[in-house]
C-alpha cells in the first residue's frame, strides 16, 4: 500500500493512505543505508492489523530539507509582516533562493497589512517584478486569506519566515480546524518566539498538505555558486544578457544592465541589495573552500 508520511516522532511514522492513517516503523535497512524517512515522503508500507505496519520503501523525492526535516515540497510560502516585527527583506530573499534551488516555487505572503497598509503596498511593488505569487493578507481581518487558500490546493506547501510574523495565525485562518499554537511578539525585543517544534503535514481537505515546521531561518545556501546566484533572481532575466561583460556579476562592472534596471526602478532596490549581500557571502565561501 502507498501513502505519505504526515508525521514522524520517536521512531514511529504516521502514514496517510487511502484506507486511513497507519502507525509504522521503518525497516532496519533504512538505517543501514543512512536513509531517514521524512514528513512528506511518499512510501510503500506493509500493513498489519489495527492500522499498524512497516515502511518497506521510500519513493523518489522531489527535494528534501534537513532543518526542518521535510520532503517533496511544491511551494515555500515565505511569510513576513508589514510591521511588528519590521520586515527583513534579506531573509525573505534568501529563503526564495533556497526554495528555487530545491525546485520549490516561492510564494510571498505579506501579513499584518492592517498595521501598515502603505508599507505593505510598497513591499508588494518591490516583489512584483519577480513573478512570484504574492499575497497581501491580514490574519486579523481575513484579508487575502481566500486567495491564499485557493493557491494551496493540491500542493504540499511549507510556511517559512522569522518568528513573530504570524505564520501560525495565517495557517489558522487557512485551516480553521488545525488549531495551531501562536506566539506573541515580545514588545521588548520586537521578535517572536518559535511555537512549532515537530514537522506535521496537515491535510488541506482539497488534495494538498501544509507542513507546519519549526522554521527555515537557519538554512544556508553554501551549495549554490556565486556565479549561479543571478539565476535565482527572476527579475534579472530580461537584463542580465545585455551587460557589457560576459559573466557580469552585476556588482562592480560598468555598463551593467541589471544595475541600470535597478536605477530605473524596474528591479526593486531591496532585492538588489539582498543579491549583493548573498553574492559576497557565496564568494567568500568559495575562497574559503580553496
Amino acid at each position: 500500500m502507498e501513502g505519505i508520511i504526515i508525521k514522524g516522532i520517536g521512531g514511529f511514522y504516521y502514514i496517510e493512505t487511502a484506507d486511513g492513517i497507519y502507525e509504522c516503523k521503518a525497516r532496519g535497512i533504512f538505517r543501514k543505508e543512512k536513509i531517514t524517512p521524512l514528513a512528506g515522503d511518499r512510501c510503500r508500507i506493509q500493513t498489519m492489523s489495527d492500522f499498524k505496519g512497516n515502511i518497506e520503501e521510500i519513493l523518489p523525492r522531489k527535494n528534501s530539507f534537513v532543518r526542518p526535516p521535510v520532503a517533496n515540497i511544491d511551494t515555500m510560502i515565505i511569510v513576513f509582516a508589514a510591521a511588528s516585527p519590521a520586515p527583513v527583506p534579506e531573509l525573505v530573499d534568501k529563503l526564495s533562493v533556497i526554495a528555487m534551488s530545491a525546485g520549490a516555487s516561492p510564494a510571498i505572503v505579506i501579513n499584518k497589512t492592517d498595521l501598515d497598509k502603505a508599507l505593505a503596498d510598497d513591499l508588494l511593488k518591490s516583489y512584483e517584478p519577480t513573478g512570484f505569487e504574492i499575497f497581501t493578507v491580514s490574519a486579523k481581518t481575513g484579508e487575502g486569506i481566500d486567495a491564499l487558500r485557493e493557491y494551496l490546493k493540491g500542493k504540499i506547501s511549507v510556511f517559512a519566515g522569522c518568528s513573530g510574523v504570524g505564520k501560525s495565525s495565517v495557517l489558522n485562518c487557512v485551516l480553521p480546524n488545525a488549531d495551531l499554537k501562536t506566539g506573541r511578539v515580545s514588545e521588548k525585543i520586537g521578535r517572536g518566539r518559535h511555537t512549532t517544534r515537530d514537522v506535521t503535514l496537515i491535510p488541506t481537505g482539497v488534495g494538498g498538505y501544509i507542513a507546519d515546521t519549526p522554521g527555515f531561518s537557519s538554512l544556508e545556501i553554501e551549495n549554490i555558486a556565486a556565479d549561479e546566484l543571478a539565476g535565482y533572481f527572476p527579475e534579472f532575466e530580461p537584463y542580465k544578457y545585455d551587460c557589457r561583460f560576459r559573466g557580469c556579476s552585476h556588482i562592480n562592472e560598468p555598463d551593467c544592465c541589471v544595475k541600470n534596471a535597478v536605477a530605473a526602478g524596474k528591479i526593486g532596490l531591496s532585492r538588489y541589495e539582498s543579491y549583493k549581500q548573498l553574492y559576497l557571502v557565496l564568494k567568500e565561501i568559495k575562497q574559503w573552500k580553496k
